[in-house]
């Protein structure tokens, strides 16, 4: 019987926890070779700005974001400029990332709130972080991981239906499998494994029609079959560098394989290209 087989039940007795923690524990460190530069898809100088993004990177993609926030941050660079703001500017300003009016409603509540009980600064902390407006765990976690070298585990679309898709967990309450993915990858690995998993989900196990056949783990996945297993047609349903084509960022760090992504074409409302669909969205 083969791994994959192994992996799926292949009609033998089901996977004992040992065996499924290991298998996790396998997946990461193979991922981890495919991925070694998997980084958080949000271009960011500092926590604020890291906040900001991921507070706008709800229903759009990472890309679009990017090419939002550098006017943003010339506009209003610290809290108490963007708690001073024109609420009518900064909707335009946010515009492109949809959900404006929310989005800036929770930007001006959770900038007053860092100037008026942080010093104007990022708090460190999860309990600290998760009072502000518009942050959730998930968000709180993306800032604390990436900002604050403070292990957390990210459970956007992606990571759910991956984590899923592999037999780690059945629940699709995201505290519910934060719970129990943490039980099962050490928390020191936990930044590291969700930029991992979103890598993976993003360029090649996708939600509709993964490339199987393209896949590094096939032999660890009991969902293998699903997609695409022909090579060729699987090779060209990846994206991003792994198409040769430009991640998210505008500002890619050093070891990332592939180009840059452009800046916003000012002439043009539509969605750039290299903008994932939005039913891949996270």
């Amino acid at each position: 019987m083969s791994q994959r087989s192994n992996a799926a039940g292949g009609g033998r007795k089901p996977e004992t926890r040992l065996a499924m923690v290991r298998r996790a524990r396998r997946i990461n460190r193979e991922l981890a070779e495919v991925f070694d530069y998997a980084h958080p898809e949000l271009d960011f100088r500092d926590p604020f700005e890291l906040l900001v993004a991921t507070v706008l990177s709800a229903q759009t993609t990472d890309l679009r974001v990017n090419r939002t926030t550098p006017a943003l941050f010339t506009a209003y660079p610290d809290p108490a400029s963007m708690a001073d703001a024109d609420p009518e500017k900064l909707e335009e300003l946010i515009r492109p990332t949809g959900f404006f009016r929310n989005k800036a409603k929770s930007l001006l509540g959770l900038s007053a709130m860092l100037r008026d009980e942080f010093d104007g600064e990022v708090p460190g902390r999860l309990e600290d972080l998760v009072k502000l407006p518009g942050v959730g765990r998930k968000t709180a976690f993306v800032v604390l991981g990436n900002a604050f070298g403070v292990p957390g585990l990210t459970v956007d679309t992606h990571f759910g239906r991956l984590v899923r898709r592999w037999g780690l967990t059945e629940s699709t309450d995201p505290e519910r499998v934060e719970a129990e993915i943490a039980e099962i990858i050490p928390k020191k690995e936990w930044t590291d494994w969700s930029h991992r998993v979103i890598f993976h989900g993003r360029r090649i196990c996708h939600s509709r029609k993964p490339a199987c056949g393209a896949c590094p783990i096939t032999h660890l996945c009991p969902a293998y079959g699903e997609g695409e297993t022909d090579p060729e047609k699987a090779k060209a349903l990846l994206k991003y560098e792994m198409a040769g084509l430009p991640g998210q960022r505008l500002r890619p760090p050093g070891n990332f394989p592939g180009p840059p992504a452009a800046p916003a074409d000012p002439s043009s409302s539509a969605d750039a290209a290299g903008d994932i669909p939005s039913t891949e969205r996270a």
